[in-house]
């Protein structure tokens, strides 16, 4: 059967075919401590009670048409207040466009800026950029980052390929690392953008930058989250941001997710969008209206959640750092946002109790699934070579008990190896 290219060349999620290896493992009764999605137990991280109760206000007021194509105004308007009290930039409702989630809007922002064969520059590891740029059939330039930078990009690891680019894409705080841009850095990426743009005049595509700050709000300790037109207000016209409920509120079912940038960026976006009905569904737009316009409620929320985001992510990287110390081939870098840790397991070439080689890093992701029933996202699955040795682990879905009880099982599984 003759398909698309598209069709017979896209790649399935690696996340999604890890989980069908969990639940096979859990099928036949093993204990699998899941850190591998990047969602929430709703037992665990319920959605903020306005939020909840302002939506199923909603149905019952019998809000189940369709919404406005670009997104209630209600909802704009809200956003306008959002974005302003807690990011301190000002955007109109023209330059704001909502739609089902994160994802649709991704996608039109790549539709919108690229031609086949535009170049897209992104950081390895990063969240399913190299898909998108797939679906618009994009050249795939990928920004190097390791440890030393904490797996984010930098201006110096930009700078060579920024001739050639048309989008930029940037995530901070970064899915899947948890780790953060700092403000001068960003800056100097800004800037770099900037003269890049001023070069090209104004017969040439300029640069666009997709930032991506769904985890605005998941920032710990002394780190503050930044963006680009805070840091540098004159990228204003170049720059696109997506954020949403999703993450910040733990409401990743909710499906509630906006990007604003250039009115005529937008408004593009919305055309493509209203083909494709990627809205938000009319309920759950007029409870989120209600909700972020609730300063008091939202702090109140956000400080709560990210404690227990940050109580996890620190006794795992402790509990980590304490197996470094008896000499196990594990590191970790320190938790700074997110709910993310990124973690390294340097094991390729150990033999198991079985005297089986772990002869690749597939292997190694494998052993710790089975017999420490650690289940973690390699860094391969999102774009980093498959030698690669680090690993996100997400606290979403962990519950404060599993931690002591898991740890003691990696320490179990790392001491049978040999």
């Amino acid at each position: 059967m003759q398909l698309s290219k598209l069709a017979d060349t896209l790649i399935g999620s690696e996340i999604v075919k890890l989980g069908g290896e969990i639940r096979a493992l859990q099928q036949q009764g093993a204990k699998i401590y899941n850190f591998t999605v990047g969602d929430f137990d709703p037992n665990v991280f319920p959605i903020p009670t306005l939020l909840k109760d302002e939506i199923i206000k909603a149905y019952q007021n019998n809000f189940t048409n369709y919404p406005a194509a670009e997104g209630n105004l209600d909802l704009r308007e809200s956003l306008v207040e959002y974005i302003h009290e807690f990011f301190n930039i000002s955007y109109t409702t023209d330059e704001l466009l909502v739609a089902g989630g994160g994802r649709p809007l991704i996608y039109a922002i790549f539709r919108t800026i690229l031609d086949k064969g535009d170049t897209v520059l992104y950081a390895v590891p990063s969240w399913n950029n190299n898909h998108y740029t797939h679906f618009v059939e994009g050249k795939h330039v990928l920004i190097p980052t390791d440890a030393s930078t904490k797996f984010m990009p930098t201006a110096e690891g930009i700078a060579p390929f920024i001739k050639e680019a048309n989008l930029l894409c940037l995530c901070s705080p970064q899915n899947p690392t948890g780790t953060t841009l700092s403000a001068e850095e960003l800056k100097k990426i800004c800037d770099l953008v900037l003269a890049e743009n001023q070069r090209r005049g104004d017969n040439q595509k300029p640069v666009y930058i997709m930032y991506d700050q769904m985890y605005s709000q998941l920032t710990f300790d002394a780190v503050t989250h930044v963006h680009p037109v805070g840091v540098c207000p004159a990228i204003r016209p170049y720059t696109i941001y997506l954020d949403a409920i999703s993450k910040s509120f733990a409401a990743t079912g909710v499906r509630v997710g906006w990007a604003f940038g250039p009115s005529v960026i937008i408004s593009k976006m919305k055309a493509i969008l209203t083909h494709l009905g990627a809205w938000a569904p009319m309920a759950e737009q007029k409870g989120t209206a209600v909700f972020l316009k609730n300063k008091e409620a939202i702090v109140t929320y956000i400080d709560s959640f990210k404690k227990e985001i940050a109580y996890r992510l620190e006794a795992i990287y402790k509990g980590l750092m304490d197996l470094k110390l008896q000499g196990y081939a594990v590191d970790a870098i320190a938790p700074e946002a997110a709910i993310y840790l990124t973690i390294q397991f340097d094991l390729v070439g150990k033999h198991t109790a079985q005297q089986v080689l772990l002869e690749k890093q597939c292997d190694v992701t494998s052993y710790l699934l089975k017999e420490a029933g650690l289940a973690i996202v390699p860094f391969s699955a999102f774009g980093a070579e498959a030698t690669s040795n680090w690993y996100r682990l997400s606290v979403g879905t962990c519950k404060k008990e599993d931690i002591e009880a898991m740890l003691a099982a990696l320490s179990n599984a790392l001491a049978k190896l040999q």
